[in-house]
């Protein structure tokens, strides 16, 4: 990484983001879960209840295959086939578009979902960790924990990384055809203003309350975690009444398709899904990424194994393969998010990998993105987001 640049110290300081486990009463996280389509139940969520205890990794043989339920294409093809080839466990990936889905799926299974490995948002981890929907890691398995950067360990939601590890971190923008929109865009306002005008009918957002809601606020300079009735009654009524007309679809993914195949003229995407569809396009110039001011989004998906994983030994392996340095290169490569590894930056850059300043970002842009924070508006956010897509015809 080069000496000018010092990310590490500005990327989301402890001493800045909340105790989230202070945050969320376990009745607001209750809420939470039952607005997702989960049971208020959660206390029969533990592994175990009414059944077999659920095993524990203790070093001991490997099973024969482990379950992924994690964001879509969030993993490099290439290091799931030598994992599956140096170790021998079959992986399967299974995909989610919110940590509401993940949430819900986790909590309707009480224990019993069958995924082995979950990739969850740090926010949501201590609610998680409290309603037992999560294992704690045997981190004796985990050696290759060294070769990640001390900034992204010991984030405030799980400080000794005794149930989750970063995977990888980023923020959200968007991104534009130029060849239809032939202003520049560069704010939130912007893309709302585009959204409405040239690219009314091919604009899509991500199907994410955090970063639909956030958006309206990010647009307006206001703090997005706020829990005013007022404001978020003035959000609702901008996102349906106004903007969801002019709304064609709800990707978190347009990198995989609706970049490529042009398919849509503006799209929200998070960075390293953005950077994915221009490395996919046939004619990259065409499109434009935009880091929006004045405020947007920093995230930060975390490697867990859920409650109740049937097959604990291969969930420990193949987090710890992920986390070995040719590995996380790989997976950064591929998904075009930082992965949290230490020295990649200037390794990226002479690798010659494209589009680097999509995955790296100065100590001014890092300076704009703010984390979200979990509180008792959640319900309602998910609220309007559900009303939005419902407007919209989703």
């Amino acid at each position: 990484m080069p000496e000018s640049r010092t990310p590490l110290r500005i990327l989301a300081p402890q001493e800045a983001v909340p105790t989230i486990a202070r945050e969320l009463s376990r009745r607001r996280f209750l809420g939470l879960a039952a607005i997702a389509g989960g049971t208020a139940f959660l206390a029969a969520c533990a592994p175990g209840a009414g059944g077999s205890p659920a095993p524990e990794a203790t070093g001991g043989d490997l099973e024969d295959s482990v379950s992924v339920y994690t964001w879509g294409d969030y993993d490099s093809p290439d290091v799931v086939s030598a994992f599956t080839a140096d170790l021998g466990p079959n992986v399967t990936l299974d995909s989610y578009s919110s940590n509401e889905e993940l949430i819900a799926k986790l909590v309707a299974a009480k224990g019993t979902s069958g995924y082995d490995i979950v990739v969850p948002t740090g926010v949501f981890i201590p609610q998680m960790i409290e309603n037992g929907l999560l294992t704690k890691f045997n981190k004796d398995l985990l050696p290759n924990l060294s070769n990640m950067d001390p900034a992204y360990l010991g984030r405030a939601w799980d400080p000794e990384n005794e149930y989750s590890v970063c995977k990888a971190w980023g923020t959200t923008g968007f991104v534009y055809d130029k060849t239809v929109i032939t202003r520049e865009l560069a704010t939130w306002e912007d893309f709302f203003d585009a959204a409405q005008n040239e690219a009314s009918g091919k604009t899509s957002m991500s199907d994410d309350p955090a970063g639909i809601i956030g958006a309206y606020f990010w647009a307006n300079d206001m703090d997005w975690n706020t829990e005013d009735e007022a404001e978020l009654e003035e959000c609702r009524a901008f996102l349906v009444d106004t903007i969801a007309p002019h709304i064609s679809a709800f990707d978190s993914y347009p990198g995989t398709n609706a970049i490529p195949q042009g398919t849509q003229v503006l799209m929200q995407a998070w960075n390293g899904d953005a950077r994915l569809g221009l490395t996919e396009s046939s004619d990259p110039d065409r499109w434009q990424w935009v880091l929006p001011g004045p405020v947007t989004e920093l995230w930060m998906d975390n490697w867990a194994i859920a409650a109740g994983a049937p097959n604990p030994e291969a969930a420990h392996a193949f987090i710890n393969f992920s986390m070995s340095p040719e590995n996380l290169f790989l997976n950064l490569d591929y998904i075009g998010y930082n992965v949290g590894g230490k020295d990649q930056e200037q390794e990226a850059v002479d690798a010659g990998i494209p589009f680097t300043d999509m995955i790296f970002f100065s100590p001014e842009q890092l300076d704009s993105m703010k984390e979200q924070t979990l509180n008792e508006s959640q319900t309602t956010r998910v609220a309007i987001w559900n009303e939005m897509k419902a407007a919209a015809g989703a």
